[in-house]
């Protein structure tokens, strides 16, 4: 099993004058510790599972950014990008470019987006849900377009691109993989299915359910369902000295009995650096040891 590093909050506790210090010194110790992935929410307000919406939230894709330059290994994404929040074209430029700048280790995490108060906060767009998961599909298409050096003009519904240019083009390939967050039955999965390399699925008590689910829209489009990378959220708490590790490998070990493969989780007291540390010595290794990702 894969282990991941989600970070969701940005109220540090030294404030935004060291935020960019301390930020970087997280980085650096997950990347060192083993993690696979580090991860952010694509958010311009803090949502209210994790803090009021006051709270310290930085945009995503320059964060990834910043966070690029001070690691070397571990792969980067949002968990993930409404899908509404930026034009197709642009998201590929976006992804294709933290590609490129950190080697070849981007993700596209991508879902139909839910957060309306910020979107009506920022004046963003926010259609019906049955026109964002439309434009989801669109962007997907547009994404692999852009990263399959097809200049050819896309022409659908929501999006027209004339000329969808992709230079430099994404060092990985075929492209980079794209992990789809939600667990709606009869569109996310089905989405999946057809476009993802990984799901990010919450791990209630419907998650069996789910993956039987995906397994049945791959075999619906021809897919195999065991190319998917079954990823789920975690909230990781060692515990003081860690004393809690036990616990934590427990439930890891649910996790992997039910298929999933990678979990992107927060970490209690991460800006103190040595839940990291307690991660990286006593949970990755085993955790390894759960199941390999395809």
């Amino acid at each position: 099993m894969q282990i991941g590093l989600s970070l969701p909050d940005f109220t540090s506790p030294q404030g935004p004058e060291r935020l960019g210090e301390e930020l970087a010194d997280v980085a650096r110790t997950a990347d060192a510790a083993g993690f696979d992935h580090l991860s952010v929410m694509d958010h311009f307000f803090q949502i209210p599972m994790v803090g009021p919406a006051e709270n310290e939230m930085l945009e995503a894709y320059t964060t990834l950014g910043f966070l690029a330059a001070h690691t070397r290994r571990v792969k980067l994404l949002t968990l993930v990008t409404g899908t509404v929040y930026r034009a197709p074209g642009a998201l590929a430029k976006i992804i294709s470019t933290l590609d490129v700048l950190s080697g070849g280790r981007a993700w596209l995490g991508i879902g139909a987006a839910w957060y309306e108060a910020e979107a009506a906060g920022l004046g963003l767009p926010f259609p019906p849900l049955a026109e964002r998961f439309e434009r989801l599909a669109e962007t997907l298409e547009v994404c692999l377009r852009m990263w399959s050096d097809d200049e050819s003009p896309y022409s659908g519904r929501h999006y027209q691109l004339a000329r969808p240019l992709n230079s430099p083009q994404v060092l990985t390939r075929p492209h980079p993989p794209i992990l789809i967050g939600g667990g709606g039955e009869r569109k996310t999965l089905r989405l999946v299915a057809r476009y993802a390399q990984a799901c990010n699925l919450f791990p209630g008590p419907e998650l069996p359910r789910k993956l039987d689910v995906l397994r049945a829209h791959c075999e619906a489009v021809g897919r195999d369902y065991d190319d998917i990378l079954k990823t789920t959220t975690y909230s990781f708490d060692v515990g003081p000295d860690g004393d809690r590790v036990e616990r934590i490998l427990d439930d890891l070990g649910r996790l992997a009995e039910l298929g999933v493969q990678a979990v992107l989780g927060g970490v209690r007291d991460v800006w103190r650096l040595e839940p990291l540390h307690i991660l990286g010595e006593r949970v990755i290794p085993l955790a390894a040891e759960l199941g390999t990702a395809p």
